[in-house]
């Protein structure tokens, strides 16, 4: 199904507008397909989905304003960034097709910006947090790219291996937290490459989730679901054990997840998205996902306000362990593909544990009767 209006796409930082309820330089507008105009600076979505998520839609807007469909009038007229989109030929609107040729971008490209050489302010983060070794790892594992900017790169690359996506992030080195004073707004790599003309303008993005090659590279490991790109990677650095990919925003539930079909998974949702991803995962009964509430029930008013994520806590809880030593997790003694020896000495590690217990697992219980099992406990003693 198509609709007139729609979001208005990336078109350089004069494309984003200040958001009518938070004040930041952060929001998207409705635009009519037909014309190109704005339907209104009302009409849109704040990109701050956890620190604002306002989000107008058309059909909320044409009810709080019936009479809001003249044509011609002057505040409806494109600004100059849309006028000249609209000077060069655009491709007519197509009906999707999901058996359609997936769109990548091409590798060579790609491979060019992951680079240790030229790191981003995310990958210095990294480094003050975690051994450096881990961090190159980390790198080349979830294809980290870099802009001469500093920028961050976060590419999606699919279990055939085909790199679906990019999206660009700036970062504080120092605190490894999104920049989103200036014009630094979060945007999709796929506007750089086709203004150079490496991907042609009817490129079509189909997302996948971030970090979902590694999937089938591990075909036997539990899998962590969490929301941002960044998070998945600070939480893979210090628990390699698991698989850790991300949706890339608490609005992004959807059939990507699909891929998790016959996979353990435990989802850790930020602070402040427990009750909807739990909702939401309560209605997927084709996964077999738990949804850990580590974070609800033992956050304090400080953590609610910053919005922690697990990545939050695992920073606190290494840091305050090594003073500030960078960690070095451990890593598989054999080939690189062995399952590394899981280590339970935090509170994240002990969270994931204890859905394997008898009590979460039927599949456990089973076992235990089968071979007349003693369980004593799902956490190592300590050396």
């Amino acid at each position: 199904m198509e609709y007139r209006y729609q979001l208005a796409p990336y078109a350089g930082k004069a494309s984003r507008l200040v958001c009518p309820n938070c004040g930041q330089r952060e929001f998207v507008p409705y635009v009519d397909t037909e014309t190109g105009e704005i339907l209104d600076e009302t009409c849109g979505r704040c990109n701050r989905e956890s620190k604002c998520g306002y989000h107008l839609t058309p059909s909320q807007y044409f009810q709080q304003n019936p009479g809001a469909r003249p044509q011609g009038d002057a505040w409806r007229q494109p600004p100059e960034w849309l006028k000249k989109r609209q000077q060069a030929p655009k491709p007519a609107l197509a009906k999707p097709t999901p058996a359609g040729p997936i769109c990548e971008l091409p590798k060579d490209v790609v491979d060019s910006t992951i680079r240790m050489d030229r790191p981003s302010n995310f990958v210095r983060f990294l480094d003050t947090i975690l051994d450096p070794l881990i961090v190159e790892g980390l790198v080349f594992m979830y294809h980290i790219g870099a802009k001469k900017s500093g920028e961050t790169v976060f590419y999606q690359m699919d279990g055939k291996g085909r790199y679906r996506g990019g999206k660009v992030i700036m970062f504080n080195p120092e605190t490894g937290h999104r920049i989103k004073e200036g014009d630094y707004p979060v945007y999709w790599i796929t506007s750089d490459f086709q203004r150079k003309g490496l991907i042609p303008q009817d490129w079509k993005m189909t997302q996948c989730l971030f970090g979902e090659d590694l999937l089938a590279q591990y075909p036997d490991r539990v899998v962590c679901l969490v929301e941002a790109e960044k998070t998945a990677v600070i939480c893979a650095g210090y628990m390699p054990e698991f698989i850790w990919v991300a949706v890339g925003g608490k609005n992004q539930l959807n059939e990507r997840l699909d891929v998790l079909r016959g996979r353990e998974v435990i989802v850790f949702p930020d602070i402040d998205a427990t009750e909807a991803w739990t909702e939401y995962f309560n209605g997927r009964a084709d996964l077999n996902v738990q949804v850990s509430t580590m974070l609800e029930e033992n956050a304090t008013e400080e953590d609610r306000e910053a919005q922690i994520d697990i990545a939050d806590l695992l920073i606190r809880f290494y840091s305050q362990k090594t003073s500030g030593v960078p960690y070095v997790p451990p890593v598989p003694s054999g080939g690189g593909t062995e399952r590394p020896t899981q280590r339970y000495d935090n509170p994240v590690a002990q969270e994931i544990a204890k859905y394997f217990s008898p009590e979460v697992m039927p599949e456990v219980a089973a076992l235990i009767e089968d071979l007349d099992l003693v369980p004593v406990s799902i956490i190592p003693p300590q050396e």
